[in-house]
């Protein structure tokens, strides 16, 4: 039999190789079809007699798969939702067959009768590392990346992960790996039992033989006979360890609110009590619930579906021929400006790097060289690569390093006067038909664009701190910024891997709008008296990473203190409250507290070990509540919905036009509660009526800045969706 993306050849000894080389793609994924071949050549393989056992590699030089086809995930829902309406009792038996089909095609290959085993090149993940844990054996090589992340995008490990790993290891490792969807290293992952052999590239298939030839068993040792979890059974001494603390870490990392994370936690609890067999029933099940779930829904589309769609360029210009970018300038070396340098020679772009003196340039390059040395310590990275990076970095105080720069992106101090004079000093050094950006946080693009002579080639590329962990971009375009500018940009952005969202000009453009509003919520409760620990926790119970002022620390008191007053120059008293103005101004001039970078913000921080803490006389600044007297659950909820808003109202003035941009963006960039599948999704995943009625409530009780807009009554009216309404610009 033919295979459309696999190669079956054996050799002299009667070792099958199955190469798996998708056509066309980078990546090998999982489609049905892919799923019908591997059948197919288990089939093969045991009926020829001549077949002693398989490997299976890949032939990509990228890995071995990077787990499920969007397509396929988008047609698992699409056929549940449409049977839904008309026979609910139906679509669930649907679901649950469909959510069991590489569950049991694994099963198949495990009890096949014949040894199997994997080949791992490079990225292994999800389904991809599920059938490698179904093998009889598992040789990676030392460049792999192993990881069942599916807990991430709102789901979890369904063909068999939950099932087989706490078989394999001890259990607290097991559920650790399981709820965190962390990447495990070849050598931690040998440490685990879920490895065999870890070799060069090039001995992959080789090792891969040799362990079939020296007879590697054909049955699991689940299987066999007297077989013992490697941590003792759920009900016994160890697991009496294990289990109750197990319980009370996924309450305080989640909050229970991801429905894929406790059922991790009940898949492996409960399967561990039954043979194999059954334990995957548990899981089947179990995944086929998660599936029902709105927030799997909402994650899946935000967090796998959307952000690759913007990965790939949904919203770049088609028209616009691809940009190859070879040097950059950044104007500004401070944290910022540093930080993008570092970026961009990180993704091997030459980077000139422009501050007042030589001694301010050379200390924003030493950044980079700070942050290499501790990818070093960590074994993230090899010695020579940080010289490497160094040398493409030209730290100076001259403009004249711009002229052969494709693209030069400002950085300087959040402040338009000194912004535009830097802009008008790269103009004068740069060629005619270089592109222009400026990376700042609530300036609009098209004022800022005045001090250059080109508006078509100025635009705004908003990078978030820290630059080197924060995966999101805000690409902004001024009134006048041409289609080549965001070409650029974007091109720019794919370069040095970030995930960009595309915004119209405003004040704070998207995120930044969403952030001002969950801390000011949080000025807000400190003025009626909430405690400060109760305000921190709410927010966290409420699926944000970090408390509003845990994060006011650490974008820093002052810069908040400098915005205010920059909005209240440029767009008068009226647009700031005066009440968080006066509490920022105590905190910075009269206390002196200006956030992280000075040890003191809302909170302190003491010398290392020991933790920060918020700041004790905080609570004297207001009369202080009595705990029992704060609505806990309305706090969560003036915290989620106070953002929801505000990204509603950017829809609704078209500062964004695509829902996608939205949802990822302001999970990338503030952390909105992941589970919701972000500030848009937490709307639509409610419904309209039920979001418009928590916030007429809201507004009542605590003021006009929760009172629903216009077209949200609207849509509360009709049933609508922003999801219908602003359909997403391109189609994946």
């Amino acid at each position: 039999m033919g295979y459309v993306n696999f190669v079956l050849e054996t050799d002299a000894d009667g070792i099958a190789l199955v190469t798996w080389d998708m056509p066309g793609r980078s990546m090998n994924v999982f489609t049905m079809e892919v799923m019908d071949e591997i059948d197919a050549i288990v089939d093969a393989v045991v009926a020829d007699a001549a077949i002693k056992g398989a490997v299976i590699a890949s032939g990509k030089a990228s890995g071995f798969s990077g787990g499920a086809d969007l397509k396929m995930i988008r047609g698992l829902f699409d056929a549940y939702e449409a049977r839904l309406a008309t026979d609910r009792e139906g679509a669930v038996a649907e679901l649950f067959e469909r959510a069991g089909r590489m569950s049991w095609l694994y099963r198949k290959l495990e009890t096949c009768g014949k040894p199997f085993v994997a080949a791992v090149n490079g990225v292994c993940m999800g389904g991809a590392f599920e059938l490698a844990l179904a093998c009889h054996g598992r040789v990676v090589s030392t460049a792999a990346k192993l990881a069942l992340p599916e807990v991430k995008v709102g789901i979890f490990p369904g063909a068999g992960g939950t099932q087989r790993v706490p078989r394999m290891t001890d259990t607290q490792s097991a559920l650790q790996m399981l709820l965190k969807g962390e990447t495990l290293s070849p050598a931690k992952a040998k440490a685990m039992k879920l490895v065999d052999e870890v070799v060069e590239p090039d001995e992959l298939v080789g090792r891969a033989k040799a362990m079939l030839r020296a007879g590697l068993s054909p049955v699991k040792q689940w299987d066999q006979k007297g077989f013992r979890l490697p941590f003792g059974p759920v009900y016994s001494a160890a697991g009496a360890q294990v289990w109750p603390a197990v319980a009370s870490l996924y309450r305080k990392e989640t909050y229970d609110n991801y429905p894929g994370a406790r059922a991790i936690v009940k898949c492996v609890y409960e399967g561990l009590q039954l043979p194999i067999d059954l334990g995957l029933k548990v899981e089947q099940r179990w995944f086929a619930n998660v599936l029902q779930t709105t927030e799997a829904a909402m994650m899946i589309r935000s967090l796998f579906v959307s952000m690759q769609d913007l990965n790939k360029g949904a919203r770049r210009p088609q028209s616009v021929p691809a940009t190859s970018i070879r040097k950059i300038g950044v104007i500004g070396a401070g944290f910022m400006g540093a930080g993008i340098a570092y970026v961009a020679a990180k993704a091997g772009l030459e980077v000139v790097l422009i501050d007042r003196d030589q001694a301010a340039a050379d200390k924003g390059k030493a950044h980079s060289r700070q942050v290499m040395e501790g990818l070093v310590a960590k074994g993230r990275a090899k010695p020579d690569e940080t010289e490497a990076l160094l040398a493409l970095i030209t730290a100076t105080p001259e403009f004249d390093g711009l002229a052969d720069a494709d693209l030069v992106i400002e950085a300087v101090f959040e402040d338009r006067d000194v912004k535009a004079e830097a802009t008008r000093k790269a103009a004068g050094a740069m060629r005619p038909d270089a592109i222009f950006a400026s990376n700042t946080s609530t300036i609009p693009i098209t004022d800022l664009a005045e001090a250059f002579p080109d508006p078509e080639r100025f635009v705004g590329i908003h990078f978030f701190s820290p630059v080197d962990r924060m995966m999101l971009t805000e690409v902004i375009l001024g009134k006048r910024t041409g289609e080549r500018a965001l070409a650029t940009a974007l091109d720019f952005v794919k370069a040095i891997r970030k995930t960009p969202i595309v915004v119209n000009d405003t004040r704070g453009f998207f995120a930044n709008r969403c952030v001002f509003r969950y801390i000011n919520e949080a000025y807000e409760m400190l003025a009626e008296g909430v405690p400060p620990a109760m305000i921190e926790n709410a927010a966290k119970a409420a699926g944000m990473p970090v408390g509003p002022l845990a994060l006011n620390d650490e974008v820093a008191i002052d810069l908040s203190q400098r915005i205010m007053r920059a909005t209240v120059r440029d767009a008068g008293e009226g647009s700031v409250d005066p009440k968080h103005l006066q509490l920022v101004d105590r905190m910075v001039e009269e206390f002196g507290r200006l956030g992280r970078k000075s040890g003191k913000g809302f909170y302190d921080y003491p010398p290392k070990p020991a933790k920060k803490h918020l700041w004790p006389d905080l609570k004297a600044l207001f009369p202080q509540k009595p705990a029992n007297d704060v609505d806990f659950a309305e706090l969560k909820h003036r915290f989620l919905a106070t953002m929801a808003l505000e990204a509603a109202r950017t829809m609704e003035e078209g500062v964004v036009t695509d829902p996608r941009e939205a949802d990822v963006g302001s999970i990338l960039g503030f952390g909105y509660a992941p589970y919701t599948g972000g500030t848009i999704s937490y709307i639509d995943g409610m419904g309209a009526k039920r979001f418009v009625t928590l916030c007429e409530g809201l507004a009542a009780k605590h003021g006009e800045r929760f009172q629903p807009t216009p077209l949200l009554r609207e849509m509360a009216e009709t049933g609508d969706t922003f999801y219908r309404r602003f359909a997403p610009a391109t189609a994946a």
